[in-house]
Order: structure tokens, then sequence, then C-alpha cells
């Protein structure tokens, strides 16, 4: 191609090289050889309207068109769809085609569009390069195009059965039935908007099996940024079972997890992570590590380029492509991967922001949020206990004069030297510039102090996670976490990617096993990590993204039931009902923004920032994010270390390095400079080529002073500043307790709960007797409860008993004994509803005080008093009742009165008494 081509020509040799690249063997009309190949492309193939630009030919038939068109009137390229079609339809010179052709195309050579017009409704579509040969044979091949084959998807549930009799809940049945309608309708990309723990991925899953059985889909890719991710994923399709079919889904469609740059062309579902599926895009090396992290935290040692034709993978080797976590994936360097393949886009988060809606074209077929799947019992809902502490919101002062500690936050080497005049600190210091280790201490202190009033019954301190602000944080809280509870190494991990202990271990650990208890982390399980035990999450640090604070909270929705929960946490006495958030920090009142992807995090090292520039990164995300680091560090320098930096770099002030990284990701700078380059004026459009050529260019040009030495020496600067200590100011506690906000949510909650009582008062037995027939209170038995307790459960799931009984303990303040089980706690909150309780009272607790009254009446009287033997009999009566609520003759001849003589035994101490003193007992007990 030399310079002075004119743009028509040049359009040609551009599409030329792109058909090529596809397979395809270009031809002029006057050269025609079929014999070359299958896949020709003969350039002005005449027809009886003129010559096309392009006629497609598979094994000498034509099977499609090319409109080529010069790369500035790529702005009108829809209108030439027409002239296409035209084409299309016209009759071909020397063939005897049946028209019309079914393939179209229109390219400039930089963009290309097609459309297949076997589709039902025809729609252009734009697409990286032109699909193979072989491809659009296979596709010739099939009686129907794909999107022809997704009309033909039976309706999910035709009979109606109740969510597909169980085996999907409710939520999934409608993001399956929606999405399949948004794929008849031909939309592009669809997004399922799901709560943490209602079920995305078995959705998914669910959504691939029926594309690949009743769309026949050839090869779907379910897409994470994590290796872990793609783990559990694929663990899910292994253990995944048809609803219409006894074989795994791994038995009927083969999965490939890719952990190599091998694909297999066989697999129906590929499972990638996002770093591998670019690796294997550019033809690189992977390093696995860079799989284990988010990839929006990844720093390039160098520009990443972009996306090419690979043949390996082209760009219709998917059908449908899966994003989980998609929040996280369609942003920067990621998103043109997604471009570069001709698929449906599925989205799957639970946390969407607005650059999620607007990516997936707002198309949202599934919106089911938290606290919907709160409502339907699928996740749990959670309360806030505050603890505030003097340091923790107002900081603190050292005095001039003292000896201070100083410590080196990487190697924790400490020493001591006199403060030469006062120096504050504010709230927003604290576990960075200083560390007051008694305002961690009155935290953690607080928190093992009320955990038995957070979590009333149990024996054991809850599954519980503390997000920490630092590695250096985390390490200071867990050692004040053992000193504090009195408690081994086991008893308080940390979880992060950084520690020596496997992490997959220790998270292990930490969800299937009794120890650890608890678990301190930066930011590991912030996401994507299922800890269904966890049922109280301590915050030591704020978070302003509310996306990333959501994503936080996530960890503890999970719905647990009773026996397995008991594997973990012993002392339960229910399935999980909520968890607990401790605000220590005031997260949950702080303003959150919208949530924006996390760029740099501490775990990015700024050494790393600044190498990674100076080999020659110049994404916007890298140098803005060294620029800030730089800013923050500028603020901290001594006029030494001021001048150390300024002898490295020939006297340019750090400042004016970090002001230049600035500018060269300023738009109007950049603008400014593509304008140079392209030769343009002020007010014309250079191009996006033009314009990542000026951000390189200026980039580079800010980067130029950056060297080895520097680099070092910058980042020695940095470890050197040191963490103060602060032995001075001891903290105290302000205010310890449920959060007001909490307190009025468990007012609505007891309010919902006794009027969903009263409304079904009249419907359910146990109801009525309370309600209106105390005479009969006798006759309530356990199964009566049962019936209470069911019926509940199935209309109101999220008004569990243990969960109303929550509410009640607040807001009675009630520190009493805990309810032995749901039947007994429902017993008890149905009294307090009523009337018959004044106050919280257990049930168990409520029949002990009714026996006591009653044997002492009975004594007081005067008929005879019991004896021992009977008493006995008296106690196992009564105990009895406060389990089952009624006792009845036939119960006499069971546990535990069979193993003491049972009916009869009885009937030998009371004699004709026995009958009458039964109907007595199960009155005046459950009175």
């Amino acid at each position: 191609m030399t310079e002075n081509q004119n743009p028509e020509q040049k359009a040609r040799d551009q599409i030329d090289a792109l058909l090529e690249q596809a397979g395809w063997i270009v031809q002029h009309n006057k050269k025609i050889d079929f014999s070359c190949g299958v896949g020709i492309a003969i350039r002005e193939y005449l027809t009886d309207i003129g010559p096309a630009d392009y006629v497609l030919f598979i094994d000498k038939k034509a099977v499609g068109v090319i409109e080529a068109k010069r790369e500035d009137l790529a702005q009108n390229i829809t209108s030439v769809e027409q002239q296409t079609e035209g084409y299309a339809k016209a009759k071909l010179k020397w063939v005897n085609s049946q028209a019309p052709l079914p393939f179209l195309y229109e390219s400039t050579g930089v963009i290309t569009r097609f459309t297949d017009s076997r589709d039902p409704k025809p729609r252009s579509r734009e697409i990286f390069n032109f699909h193979r040969p072989e491809t659009l044979k296979e596709w010739l091949s099939q009686t129907k195009s794909l999107r022809g084959r997704l009309q033909d998807i039976p309706p999910l549930n035709p009979e109606h059965k109740p969510a597909i009799e169980l085996r999907l809940r409710d939520c999934q049945e409608t993001a399956i039935s929606n999405l399949e309608l948004s794929f008849k309708a031909d939309k592009p990309r669809a997004l399922i908007q799901m709560a943490t723990g209602a079920g995305k991925t078995y959705t998914a899953i669910t959504s691939i099996y029926r594309l690949l059985k009743y769309a026949e889909g050839k090869r779907i890719l379910f897409l994470v940024d994590t290796k872990n991710l793609g783990e559990q994923a694929e663990q899910e399709m292994m253990s995944y079972l048809p609803i219409d079919d006894n074989r795994k889904f791994t038995e009927l469609y083969t999965v490939q997890r890719l952990k190599s740059s091998f694909v297999d062309k066989g697999a129906h579902v590929c499972i990638s992570t996002i770093q591998r599926l670019y690796s294997i895009l550019k033809d690189k090396e992977l390093d696995e590590a860079t799989e284990e992290i988010n990839p929006a935290e990844l720093v390039h040692g160098k520009a990443p380029m972009p996306v090419v034709y690979n043949e390996k993978i082209p760009p219709e080797f998917f059908d449908f492509i899966f994003i989980d976590e998609c929040h996280r994936s369609i942003y920067n360097l990621w998103l043109q991967v997604l471009d570069y393949f001709d698929a449906s886009l599925i989205g799957l988060t639970a946390t969407p922001d607005n650059r999620t809606y607007g990516f997936f074209k707002k198309n949202v077929v599934s919106d089911y949020s938290h606290e919907k799947a709160v409502a339907d019992g699928v996740n749990v809902g959670n309360e806030v206990y505050l603890i505030n502490t003097e340091v923790s919101q107002q900081g603190g002062k050292l005095s001039a004069n003292q000896l201070v500690e100083r410590r080196e936050k990487l190697t924790r080497k400490k020493r001591w030297e006199l403060a030469d005049e006062d120096e504050a600190y504010s709230a927003t210091q604290l576990d960075r510039k200083v560390v007051n280790p008694d305002q961690i201490r009155t935290i953690i202190r607080t928190f093992k102090e009320r955990w038995p009033e957070i979590f009333p019954g149990r024996k054991e301190v809850p599954k519980t996670l503390i997000f920490a602000k630092t590695d250096s944080h985390a390490d200071d809280i867990i050692q004040i976490v053992r000193e504090e509870f009195g408690e081994e190494n086991k008893f308080c991990k940390k979880l992060t990617y950084k520690i020596d202990e496997d992490p997959k271990s220790v998270l292990a650990q930490f969800r299937n096993e009794y120890h650890p208890r608890i678990a301190v982390t930066v930011d590991m399980i912030a996401t994507g990590t299922d800890v269904k035990p966890l049922e109280c999450l301590l915050f030591m640090r704020d978070v302003k993204s509310r996306n990333y604070f959501e994503q936080m909270k996530g960890r503890g929705t999970r719905t647990l039931d009773l026996d397995d929960l008991r594997k973990v946490t012993p002392s339960a006495t229910s399935a999980k009902t909520h968890y607990v958030i401790v605000d220590a920090i005031g997260v949950t009142k702080s303003l959150k923004t919208a949530s924006q992807p996390l760029i740099t995090k501490p775990t990015v090292p700024l050494k790393d920032l600044a190498m990674g520039v100076m080999m020659g990164a110049h994404d916007e995300d890298t140098v803005s994010s060294l620029a800030a680091r730089l800013a923050r560090l500028n603020k901290q320098l001594s006029k030494d270390e001021q001048q150390q930096i300024k002898a490295k770099t020939g006297g340019i002030e750090l400042t004016h390095i970090i002001g230049s990284l600035f500018n060269a990701i300023d738009a109007d700078m950049v603008e400014a400079k593509a304008l140079e380059i392209a030769g343009q004026p002020i007010g014309t459009d250079p191009g996006d080529i033009n314009r990542a050529k000026a951000q390189e260019q200026l980039v580079a040009q800010s980067a130029n002073v950056f060297t080895g030495e520097l680099i070092d020496l910058i980042d020695s600067i940095r470890r050197d500043h040191e963490q103060t200590i602060d032995h001075e100011n001891l903290d105290t506690v302000t205010y310890a307790g449920w959060d007001k906000e909490a307190a009025d949510h468990a007012q609505t909650m007891v309010t919902e709960f006794a009027e969903y009582l009263t409304q079904q008062q009249d419907s359910i037995t146990a109801l009525t007797i309370f309600f209106s027939q105390p005479y009969r209170r006798r006759e309530l038995s356990f199964d009566m409860i049962r019936q209470v307790l069911d019926k509940l459960k199935a209309d109101k799931p999220k008004l569990a008993p243990m969960r109303i009984w929550q509410a009640y303990s607040q807001l009675d303040d009630y520190k009493g004994e805990q309810p032995v089980s749901e039947l007994t706690a429902l017993v008890a909150l149905i009294r307090r509803v009523c009337g018959l309780d004044a106050t919280l009272a257990p049930f168990d607790a409520t029949v002990r005080r009714n026996f006591q009254s009653w044997i002492m009446q009975h004594h007081s009287g005067d008929s005879q008093k019991f004896n021992e033997a009977q008493m006995q009999w008296l106690r196992m009566v009564r105990d009895h009742v406060a389990s089952s609520f009624h006792i009845e003759r036939d119960d006499l001849d069971m546990a535990p009165f069979d193993a003491q003589g049972g009916l009869g035994k009885m009937y030998q101490l009371f004699g004709q008494q026995m009958d009458s003193l039964l109907d007595e007992l199960n009155e005046v007990l459950v009175a």
C-alpha cells in the first residue's frame, strides 16, 4: 500500500487483507480459479446491475456479497445496505444462481457490518472481521440460522408448575424466560441482575443447557475475571442436573476450563478468565498469577496492544458469552476481548452501576434486588450494631517532649524518638500515618464483651469477618483479637493474597471448620466468594464506593440451614436468619459514591506503577494512579527528601513530574497533540488512532525522567515513611448498641408479624385459640403450632420466628434465656402479640413459672401434697409440655416416660386422678 493511493483503492486493499486473514482467497474476475481453495472472494464480479465489489463463493457456489466503501464513508455505512441487497438479488454472470445470496457485508476495511438474510428479521451488526469460509459453509448446511433456531426454544414452564417443581426459584425462572424472549427479539446484549446468593450461576447454566439443546448453539463461553470464579463455575457445571434429563450436564455436553493456550474446538462450553483469553488471542504467554486477582488491579509492564485476528479462535468461535461479575469485566483493556467476538453477550452481576446498564443497552432481563431476595427468603437481611469511640471519630494528639514510637510499615522495625512539637492526627489518618493500638483494642474488647448481646444464646463467637484498611492494619487487628479473646493462633487468621499459608486452605477452614472463628481481610473475599456460615461483618475500614460496599455486605447474605450451620457453629438454635454488620468506623453512615472499577488498591505497589510507566505503559488508569500516589507521597516529603529526588532528576521537582503525568492524560492536551500529529486544524476530529498516539507520546515525554535509580529512591522514601504508634491517647467507647435504624427496622418487623397473625387468626386453629378462644388452650398440640410455622414460612419467610425474637429482644431490651427451638419461639411470640405476656419470655420459662405456681397453690390447700416420686413424674410432664405444648395418655408410653414405667406407672402413682391431672396441666401450664 502506498501513501498516494486513492481512498477507494486503500479500502479495497484493507478489505483484501481482512479476507485473507479470515481464510478467503481473493481473486480478480478475470483470473478466477476455483481449484485454489474452498472459499473464493472474487473482486468486481459482473451482475446484471453492474459489477459487485466482491462476491463470495464456497465450493463454487455464490453465497454472499461485499459492498466496499472508502473509510470516510463509515458514518453512512448503514445507508449502503440497500445497495448490498441489490447485488445479492441480482443475476450473476456465468452462474445459474438462485438469488438472493444469504450473506451480506458492507466494509470500509476498518468497519465491517454483516447481515444474515436467513434471520427472521434480518438486521446488520458490526463484526471484527469477515467470517471464515468453513463457518459460512456450516451455516448453509443448517436449515435455519441461529437467530431462527432461537425462535424455536419452547417456553421454560408451559404448564406453570411452581418453579418447575422447585428445581428453580421463581427469580431464576423469570430471568431465564426473559432472557429467551430477549434472544427471540434479537437483542445482542442482556443483563441479569440478581442478588448475591440468589443463584446467578445456576441460572446461567440452565440457560446454557437450553441454548445447547433447543437452539443447537455450537459453543458458549463462560467468562470470569478470576481463576477462583472459574473453578467455582466448573464445579457447578459438573454437579448440574438438568430439569428434564437424569444425566449430568457434563455427561451431555463437553465442558473445558481453559488452563493453557489450547482450546478444544469440540467443547460445547469453555470457561476462561478474561486474562487468559486475552493472552490466547494475542498468542502471548500468561503469567498465571494474574488470574488470581481482579484484572482491574493489574499493571501492565508496557502498553497493552489491541487484540488482532486469531485464526485459531475466529470472532465467530462462540455463539454466546456469559460474563460473570460483569460490572468488573467490561471496561478498559478487557472490553476489546468482548468486542472481538461476534456473539450475544449476557452479563451476570448483583451490583450493576450506570455504566453496566449502558453497556448492556438497558436490556435488563432480571432485576432481582437484595431486598426482593430477603423478602423471598432467598437471602437473609442484616442488622447494624454500632461501636463508636472517641479516637475513631475525632483522632488524637501526641504531646511535645514525649517519647513516641516510630515503626516502618513493611519491616515493622521500631525506634523511639522525642517529639519536638505537638502532633495532631485525624480519624482518617488512623492505621495509615498513625496507629493507635488502644483504638483497635477498644473496638475489639467491646466486640468481645457485646457479641453475646448481639448473638444471644451462642456459646461460641459466630463466624466473623473483619475488613481492615491495609495488610499492616490487618496484622495489628489479628494480634489484638487473639490477645483480647485469650485464644490461640487458629482462632483468628488473615485472609489475603499475601499470606504464606495457602489462601484457599484458610478460606476452606473458615467456611467448613470450627476454626478460625474470626478472619481478617483487606479485600480478598470482598466479592465472589461464598462463606455461608458467616454471620457477622466487622467493618474497621470505610468504603466510599456504593457498589463495593454492597459486594462486601453480600458476603453475609447467604442462607444456611440449621444442620449445616451447626457443623461450624454448634450452639446455633435455628437456621441462619440474618447477619449483623458491626460498624466501628461509620461505614454505614458515610456518603457513598457511584461505583467505579477499583483500578488501584493498596496491594498494587507504587514501584510497580512507576516501572510500568517507565517501560511504556500509557493507559489512563496506570498513569493517573501513579500520579495520584506520587501526589500523596509528595505531601509527606521533607525538604531533604525533595532535594534527594531533585538530585536524581537533574533538578526537576516531584511536583513538576506529577503535573506532567496528569497533563499527559488530560483530554484537552491529548486532543491538541492528536490534531498536531494529524496535521489538522482545531475543531476537526483527529480520530481515535491519533488520540492514542498522542497520549502515548505525552506519557513517554513525562516518563523520560524516570530511571531505575529514581524509582528505587522514591520507593525507599515511601517505605521509610513510618507509622507513628500512639501510646498516649487511650480510647474510650462513646456508644455501643443497635443502630437507631436497626431499632426502627425491628419495630417494622414486629408490627408486620403482629398484623400477619391478626389476619390469619380465623383461618388457623392455634391462632383462633390464642386470640379469641382461650378456654380451648388445653387443646393446643404440637401439630397445631407446626401448622402456624409452616404457613408463616410459606407466606412470609422473612418473618422467621428467630428473627422476630431478635427484633423483640431489641425493643424489649431482653437479655434472658433463648428459646430452645423455632416452635417454642413462635409460641412465645404469639403470646407476646396476644398480650398474654407483657414482655418477651421463652415458652419453656413460662411453663416452668406456671408449673411452680400450680404446685405451690396445690400444696397450700387442703389436698394431699405430692410425694417425691409423683413430683418426678409431674416434672417430666412439665418438660414435655414445654417442648410439645400438650400431653395425652398415648405420650406416656413414649420417651422419657416409657423408661420410668409408662402409662401403668403413672396410673399406679396417681390412680383415678391421672386423667384429670393431665387435663389440668394442659390448661394451667400454657395459661
